[in-house]
């Protein structure tokens, strides 16, 4: 029996050997499964194990999976529960409760990181880059190719101008990189992985795009550069609240297996990885010395159903989260699907996006995602450069969405209207060769070249 099991954890599969094991295997058999690769795993391991939990449904699976069937190996499992500081408030809590009862010491939060060096604030700096554009003295700050040289060149201007740095115009070192952080200096997660090619500080890429001297002529970078020189988004959040904390809090435990959630049925990004790295797989972290640094996914070929069925079967408490309603664009009810972020706006390009439900489940941080963290304004210029004109000259309910974000442009009243003429954002516009229309995954990485990069 073990032997069959087996068969099925190999170091790459085909899109067609996924889905069909994605789609006909039963739960037992992806139960079976889960299992050998968690005891694949921990024979794997030389130092210590750990689980990426996030209080959400699937890490609890794999938690519940190691706790049932290795009982003894997980009392010496950790549980990292990855605090973003802008977790949903039902998931924090859930995970907390379920992370000191089946864990108690072994429980451990990640913290926030915090600057190693003074920044100055992005619209402080911003000023700062036009004062020496009118003096004729962006030598201060520009390497020869017109790329910023970095804070360091800036600061030295603004104190060369007798500039007194406070809390006004800087972050200083020491200061947590929170979200809003994260929203001022680099742009609010909107769009899709593709949007953040261009991963650093915002300053950094408005130089860049405004002075550099090695700007690709491909059209299809033109026409992004074009969108990104107006419209200020990243994906940054994601490595600072999220990978980096838990990367170093890996290295302090001394991990060296992380156990994940990740399923293939997820994205397509995710079926890929799956099928090109398989359920296993060897990468290198600075911390282990002596071998490798395994990343294993157990819930591979599951499915969202299968989860719930797990859960019911092994009546097991989950996330009030996946309790509350919201009704989709279609009219009809839903359960939220998904945790993670409550701010993420990495979907706005899909139907049912994660802000249009955030809208109706909790207003209170939909309305500080659209006013205090600028997601509106940036929304709005964005529309205004790619909105879809046949929608917009169309007479249809998206049409009529269109319009109404043209009529009420960028002020306050459009957020009042009812239903929100931004829940059905990616209708409105046209993001086509933009190369900004592709979904997001937080275990890839789009480089410059345009070339993949695993986390």
């Amino acid at each position: 029996m073990s032997e069959n099991i087996g068969n099925y954890i190999k170091s790459s599969y085909s899109f067609r050997e996924i889905n069909t094991y994605t789609r006909e295997l039963s739960l037992e058999t992806k139960e079976r499964i889960a299992v050998e690769v968690i005891k694949r795993a921990l024979r794997l391991c030389r130092h210590k194990a750990a689980i990426a939990f996030s209080g959400g449904k699937d890490s609890e699976v794999v938690a519940d999976l190691i706790e049932r069937y290795f009982p003894d190996e997980f009392k010496t499992v950790h549980c990292i529960f990855g605090n973003t500081g802008i977790e949903f408030p039902e998931s924090l809590k859930f995970a907390r409760k379920y992370g000191r009862e089946h864990f108690s010491d072994r429980f451990h939060e990640t913290k926030l990181s915090q600057l190693e060096e003074d920044e100055l604030r992005y619209h402080f700096a911003r000023e700062l880059v036009e004062e020496l554009e009118r003096e004729n003295s962006l030598e201060e700050i520009l390497k020869p190719d017109g790329k910023l040289k970095g804070q360091k060149a800036l600061i030295a201007a603004a104190k060369k101008r007798d500039y007194v740095l406070d809390h006004s115009n800087c972050f200083f070192a020491g200061q947590k990189k929170t979200f809003a952080y994260c929203i001022e200096q680099y742009g609010a997660p909107l769009l899709g992985k593709a949007a953040s090619r261009l991963d650093a500080h915002r300053i950094n890429i408005e130089c860049f795009l405004k002075y550099s001297k090695t700007l690709s002529e491909k059209d299809e970078l033109k026409e992004y550069y074009g969108i990104l020189s107006q419209c200020k988004f990243s994906q940054h959040c994601c490595k600072l609240l999220k990978k980096e904390p838990s990367e170093r809090l890996q290295a302090e435990l001394g991990v060296d297996v992380i156990f994940k959630g990740l399923m293939a049925s997820e994205s397509h990004s995710r079926l890929t990885s799956i099928a090109t790295r398989g359920h296993i797989f060897a990468s290198h972290r600075p911390h282990i010395k002596d071998g490798a640094f395994y990343h294993v996914n157990p819930l591979a070929f599951w499915t969202d159903d299968d989860v719930w069925e797990y859960i019911r079967k092994y009546d097991l408490e989950y996330s009030p989260l996946y309790d509350i309603e919201y009704t989709d664009a279609d009219g009809n009810k839903q359960h939220i699907k998904r945790n993670g972020c409550i701010m993420c706006g990495t979907d706005i390009q899909y139907k049912d996006n994660h802000l249009s439900i955030l809208r109706q489940t909790h207003p209170k941080a939909w309305k500080v995602c659209m006013e205090s963290f600028g997601y509106r304004e940036e929304l709005y210029k964005l529309f205004r450069l790619k909105r879809n004109v046949n929608i917009f000259e169309s007479f249809t309910d998206e049409g009529t969405s269109s319009r109404m974000i043209e009529k009420f442009g960028s002020t306050k009243a459009l957020l009042d209207a009812r239903p929100c003429a931004f829940d059905e954002f990616g209708e409105l516009v046209d993001l086509t060769g933009t190369d900004l229309e592709k979904e997001y995954d937080a275990e890839i990485a789009i480089q410059n070249d345009g070339q993949f990069k695993w986390i």
